[in-house]
């Protein structure tokens, strides 16, 4: 049998070839991630810019606005209580042997609430809002993109942006800072019925040293944060809703980014603003 000649012989790719695919589609992958991840912020930012802006044009749809703060708000308000008053009595009970360690007992109201107003309300609140609220938005959103009731909307003259993104992303940036008021009030009673009523602390004690040490700023902080975390769950799930494609599957998978992503993006811009409102 005739051997192949050298021009028809399978040419071998080159040793230094096989050892840096590896690393070189690895910096590839890398690459188009961040290119990826670049694009979506700049497209979430341009919605953001247009739902702003269709926020004050005409027609109102006053009627969807409030349809919409009370979905986020009233609906969300049992699961925001509940979790208030648990971790505002968790918080108190472990800081009160904490303390104790110290002959510090006085230091739990104001810990407690300090703890609540600046980041445990906003933060928690977030989430919760973002499990509730966030994830239905985002089903919600990509149930009609992929059976085409928004192509339908564009059809009738309706801005989709308007009539769907604005109101949502504006019940988010009105209710969320007031579910966590909410959220500070019932963790500090909590932590009054566990120091107070349960543990025996002397209730001026509780009430005096947090009039002390908790001031306006303190609030103000939880709101600003609470404010801008709505913002931003109720924008990335309409993104995520609103381009959600591929049936079912799709649907599912573009609540499960919405809620992982606005999860993730509390906590960083979290950080964020504690610096920011600490300088």
């Amino acid at each position: 049998m005739a051997k192949p000649s050298a021009s028809e012989a399978p040419k071998r790719e080159p040793l230094a070839g096989v050892l840096l695919g590896g690393p070189r589609r690895s910096l590839e992958k890398l690459g188009s991630q961040t290119i990826r991840v670049v694009s979506e912020l700049g497209e979430m930012v341009s919605l953001l810019l247009f739902a702003m802006l269709w926020l004050v044009r005409p027609p109102y749809r006053l009627r969807n606005h409030l349809a919409m703060m009370e979905f986020v708000g009233v609906g969300s308000l049992f699961i925001v209580v509940l979790t208030g008053t648990f971790t505002g009595m968790v918080f108190a009970a472990q800081s009160m042997y904490a303390f104790g360690l110290f002959g510090a007992d006085a230091l739990v109201g104001p810990t407690v609430t300090l703890a609540l107003t600046r980041e445990l309300a906003p933060v928690l609140t977030g989430l919760m809002v973002t499990g509730r609220a966030g994830s239905a938005v985002a089903t919600e959103l990509g149930t009609m993109r992929v059976s085409e009731q928004i192509d339908a909307l564009k059809t009738m003259a309706v801005n989709p942006v308007q009539y769907l993104v604005a109101p949502r992303v504006l019940a988010g940036i009105v209710m969320v800072p007031i579910l966590t008021v909410v959220f500070t009030v019932v963790g500090v009673l909590g932590a009054y019925l566990v120091t107070v009523v349960w543990g025996g602390q002397a209730s001026g004690t509780f009430i005096e040293q947090t009039r002390y040490y908790v001031d306006a700023y303190d609030i103000l902080s939880g709101v600003i944060k609470g404010a801008v975390f709505g913002m931003l769950i109720f924008l990335i799930a309409c993104y995520k809703g609103y381009n959600a494609a591929g049936g079912a599957k799709g649907v599912g998978q573009a609540t499960t980014q919405a809620v992982v992503v606005a999860s993730i993006t509390i906590f960083v811009v979290d950080y964020l603003l504690t610096i920011m409102l600490l300088l």
